[in-house]
């Protein structure tokens, strides 16, 4: 049997960011894998647990604390049903640990800190499909933690009518 995983994937509740999410769960996770759903907020964002996780990020947080509505206001996350459905799924189906890890700042600089936090063995996040215009100006996330990484990283293309 296959030594059990630590998986993390890269949540912004967008188009892209939850079709990376199914593609963790249809292609990647196997029984026992742990899947961390890694959440970067913006800097400027101001909350309650902020002050207290600002330089290491939250605390691993179980499935069964995430879902509650209370929990997602502490952290300024969005509480989206369709990937709490997902995570429960995968938790019931294929017996996977779901945790989630909030993190304050640059998503490129602190998704890379995930890998060497958390350990992981892997990592998928969702593309905007920037142009290649946009992308030099802007810079990618995605491009940034491919070429970065210390773990194997997967890049999941949103479809073209995304409503992101």
């Amino acid at each position: 049997m296959a030594k059990a995983r630590t998986v993390g994937i890269g949540m912004d509740y967008s188009a892209t960011s939850k079709a990376a999410l199914r593609w963790a769960v249809d292609n990647l996770i196997d029984g026992g894998d742990c899947i961390i759903l890694i959440h970067v907020e913006p800097p400027k964002a101001d909350h309650t647990r902020k002050q207290l996780f600002e330089d290491t990020g939250s605390p691993l947080i179980p499935l069964e604390e995430f879902r509650e509505i209370n929990f997602s206001k502490q952290y300024g996350l969005k509480n989206d049903p369709e990937v709490i459905d997902i995570l429960d799924k995968v938790s019931r189906s294929k017996g996977a640990k779901v945790l989630a890890k909030v993190y304050w700042g640059d998503p490129r600089e602190k998704l890379l800190d995930a890998i060497e936090q958390l350990k992981l063995d892997s990592l998928v996040v969702g593309s905007r499909g920037l142009g290649p215009i946009k992308r030099v100006l802007l810079g990618s996330v995605s491009n940034y933690v491919v070429t970065n990484a210390s773990c194997p990283v997967t890049v999941v293309k949103g479809t073209r009518q995304s409503k992101s």
